[in-house]
């Protein structure tokens, strides 16, 4: 019995680069579904086809992907003098 569906939470913790690559590699692979919680970017952009940012009890999609979400933060940050 094979699964149709991954939910992965920070599946690259202590991982090293190569095999961070390798497990998106293998994801890439995965013939079902997968829910995917990360902080890493290489992860991110090697596997992700949509991206969803959970905050403050809310949930919104990124139609412009890791580059959107990256922005959002740099603006936050700099609203915040960080």
């Amino acid at each position: 019995l094979s699964p149709n569906f991954l939910i992965l939470d920070e599946p690259t913790n202590h991982l090293d680069m190569e095999t961070i690559e390798a497990l998106g590699n293998a994801i890439l692979k995965f013939q079902g579904g997968v829910v995917l919680v990360s902080h890493d970017e290489r992860l991110i952009r090697m596997i992700c086809k949509e991206l969803w940012v959970v905050k403050d009890g809310t949930v919104k999609s990124l139609d412009g992907g890791f580059d959107e979400y990256r922005n959002i933060v740099e603006k936050e940050l700099a609203e915040n003098g960080i």
